[in-house]
C-alpha cells in the first residue's frame, strides 16, 4: 500500500483545471504551486486528461507565440494513466517506467482523492532503502 502510505505523508491534494482554461492559467498553476502536472477535469468532476510540463513545452514546438491562444483540451494528454491507494511501490514503478510518465492520478470510489510524482516513489524508495539497513544494522549489533 505504497500510495496510501505516500498521500497520508504528503497530504491529497490535486490542483485541477478545466478543458477551457488558458495554458497560461496552467503554466502560473504550475509555478505558483511548486508542481509539474494538472488533472483536467470534466464537467461531471471526472479525468478529461492532464497536463504536465512536458505537455507545454511539447505544445510550443514550432509555435512558441500560439500555445498562448490555447487551452488545457489543446495541449492535455487525455488517455491518463492512474493508480489507487492500494498499489504497491513496485507497480507505481512498473507504470511510471513503462508508460514513461512522472505523474500519476489515484483514483479511488470514481474520485481523484490524491496525485503521486515519481519525486514521491523516490522518496518512498530510499525511506524503505533506509528502514531496511537500520534493521540489518540492530540484528547485526544483537547477533555479535
Amino acid at each position: 500500500m505504497a500510495v496510501a502510505h505516500i498521500l497520508r505523508q504528503k497530504g491529497t491534494s490535486v490542483f485541477t483545471v478545466e478543458p477551457g482554461d488558458s495554458v497560461q492559467t496552467i503554466v502560473d498553476m504550475l509555478a505558483r504551486h511548486r508542481i509539474g502536472a494538472v488533472v483536467v477535469v470534466d464537467p461531471a468532476g471526472g479525468i478529461a486528461g492532464i497536463v504536465s510540463e512536458r505537455d507545454v513545452v511539447r505544445a510550443m514546438v514550432g509555435d512558441v507565440a500560439g500555445v498562448a491562444s490555447m487551452t488545457a483540451k489543446d495541449i492535455m494528454t487525455a488517455k491518463v494513466r492512474t493508480c489507487s491507494p492500494t498499489d504497491s511501490e513496485a507497480e507505481l514503478m512498473q507504470m511510471m517506467t513503462e508508460s514513461r510518465i512522472r505523474h500519476l492520478p489515484v483514483v479511488a470510489n470514481g474520485r481523484v482523492t490524491g496525485m503521486i510524482s515519481i519525486g514521491d516513489v523516490v522518496k518512498l524508495r530510499i525511506e524503505s532503502m533506509e528502514a531496511e539497513a537500520d534493521q540489518m544494522k540492530t540484528y547485526i549489533a544483537s547477533a555479535g
